[in-house]
């Protein structure tokens, strides 16, 4: 099935990244959320990126402004019901993905595609909330999606081949790279990544060295585009803290990475999207947050 029109549930980092990405595959794309701040928040994020290609001569005013105006924002999940595929953006809570994907099944077609950008849980389990689960899929975006071009496209036990057909065919149809992956907590990427987090996490708490240094020294070595406390902050430490806690409890210790990302949580300091996480983001800058 090809996709002429997607949907985006969630206006938060990730589901306005998505949106951007689609739309600057002149693909027409709804956004949806219900908090109308976030809605704001989600537009200004998608246009701060095309006004920073427009910056950097990459696109005329004209060309960023007709991809802006493929984009529909609302609050009403009505405004999806024509969406050939739509892709949930919410909180990682596997409660609240089941509670929207079976919302979202008496609003759109029989026919639409559901997919998930969770980064760690069950597509099986998500699919159950469904009474199509055949169509229920993983589409695992990685931050930032308006850059980063691989895809996770997780296939759960009662996902169809064809669901899973539709899915790559529309991650190569928006300019991405789509990889097939069998489901399992984490998928590929976040196993490496959290396996990775929680040993650099353990080594800053035993060494006593500052987040700057341990993400200085990561950079150094000329392996990521980011360090890994910078960009703890940019996913928000909570959705960290829900994807270590689901990792150690499928795989053990080797995920878990001491208290500082609970720590930080528990006291609402959740990244940039708080002010501080690691860092402190309270005067537009980022500093050390210890």
């Amino acid at each position: 099935m090809f996709v002429m029109k997607a949907g985006v549930v969630g206006a938060g980092t990730m589901g306005a990244e998505i949106a951007q990405a689609i739309s600057f595959a002149e693909l027409p794309v709804v956004l949806v959320d219900v908090s109308e701040e976030a809605l704001a928040r989600g537009r200004a994020r998608i246009e701060a990126i095309y006004q920073r290609r427009v910056e950097k001569g990459r696109m005329t005013p004209s060309q960023a402004g007709d991809r802006v105006s493929l984009i529909q924002f609302g609050q009403d999940p009505a405004l999806l019901a024509d969406c050939d595929l739509v892709i949930e953006a919410v909180p990682e809570k596997l409660e609240l993905k089941q509670a929207l994907i079976e919302r979202l099944d008496g609003v759109v077609s029989p026919l639409c595609v559901l997919g998930s950008n969770t980064s760690a849980l069950s597509i099986t389990a998500m699919a159950q909330a469904s009474r199509h689960p055949e169509r229920v899929v993983g589409l695992h975006f990685f931050f930032p999606a308006s850059v980063m071009r691989l895809v996770e496209v997780v296939r759960g036990e009662a996902t169809s081949a064809e669901t899973v057909e539709t899915a790559v065919s529309f991650v190569a149809d928006i300019r991405k790279i789509p990889v097939r992956v069998k489901e399992c907590p984490g998928f590929v990427v976040n196993r490496v990544l959290m396996a990775a987090m929680a040993e650099v996490l353990r080594y800053q708490e035993q060494s006593g060295a500052s987040f700057a240094e341990v993400d200085g020294a990561v950079l150094a070595a000329g392996l990521v585009p980011m360090g890994p406390f910078g960009l703890a902050d940019q996913l928000g430490l909570e959705i960290v803290h829900e994807v270590q806690a689901t990792l150690a409890a499928a795989y053990g210790d080797r995920f878990a990475g001491g208290e500082a990302v609970a720590e930080r949580v528990a006291t609402g300091a959740l990244g940039v999207k708080s002010g501080r996480g690691f860092y402190d983001y309270s005067g537009g800058g980022a500093g050390d947050g210890r």
